[in-house]
């Protein structure tokens, strides 16, 4: 069984301010705790059904506590409705963002709201190679556990930033692409061979006017059709594969 104490600690954790103040997030489902656990991430506990722990016993053994409990608990304290295998509490990395080579592409994310966003995105980036994340300060927690769920196990090699947003990119020694609903085509753009800043502004504002200033190239998806805009998670796969096929990087 899963104590009251551990319980209550789960069921904080679903909130960013005890998230902060324990310094956990935890991973629910058997893909992304079976990554999870493959991976050198801490797992401070690890809560699982007979039938996950009879499966991948060795996996299991990685944790610090390795509790056996029933499908009905794991979605009680859990945010999943159905959840037969297992949930693992993970200690919050801390990561440092350094200049990047000059050939890697990096996500600036202005003000994305929305968990499920946030999550795609992070899959997007670790499909297509990029390994950091700059976020400002109100972006959506990236250890929420919507978007922990969004994100599959992508979270595991993607690195997110939080930090103000204006004083890196004044000084930016690279191209910085901004998506906006006008600007040049992201099909046809002429890139040299190498990396730079991917900003995504807001689900409903687009970029800031502030983030804006020191955007150096406007780029967008040329439209075929009618739709007023793009979900920003889409925007972000059609600017990455563009850009990444175009430059060569």
């Amino acid at each position: 069984m899963i104590s009251n104490k551990w319980a209550k600690l789960i069921k904080s954790l679903h909130l960013k301010k005890h998230r902060k103040a324990e310094q956990l997030f935890f991973v629910e489902g058997e893909k992304a705790v079976l990554e999870l656990l493959q991976s050198d991430w801490p797992v401070v506990a690890l809560f699982a059904t007979d039938s996950f722990l009879n499966q991948h016993t060795a996996l299991c053994q990685r944790a610090t506590l390795l509790q056996n409990c029933s499908a009905a608990e794991l979605e009680k304290v859990g945010s999943f409705s159905s959840n037969d295998a297992a949930l693992a509490v993970v200690k919050i990395p801390q990561w440092h963002f350094t200049p990047p080579a000059p050939t890697d592409w990096v996500l600036v994310l202005d003000s994305i709201n929305d968990p499920g966003n946030l999550g795609t995105i992070i899959r997007i980036a670790d499909w297509y190679g990029i390994r950091h994340i700059l976020c400002s300060e109100d972006t959506a927690d990236a250890f929420n556990p919507k978007v922990i769920a969004a994100a599959k196990g992508s979270f595991l090699r993607v690195q997110l930033h939080y930090q103000p947003l204006l004083p890196l990119l004044k000084v930016a020694d690279r191209p910085v692409y901004g998506a906006y609903l006008g600007g040049e085509s992201v099909h046809q753009l002429g890139l040299p061979q190498s990396g730079g800043y991917i900003v995504l502004g807001n689900e409903a504002n687009g970029i800031s006017d502030a983030v804006g200033r020191h955007v150096s190239r406007k780029i967008t998806i040329p439209a075929f059709g009618q739709a007023e805009s793009l979900n920003v998670g889409i925007a972000c796969a059609i600017i990455c594969d563009n850009l990444r096929r175009l430059s060569g990087a």
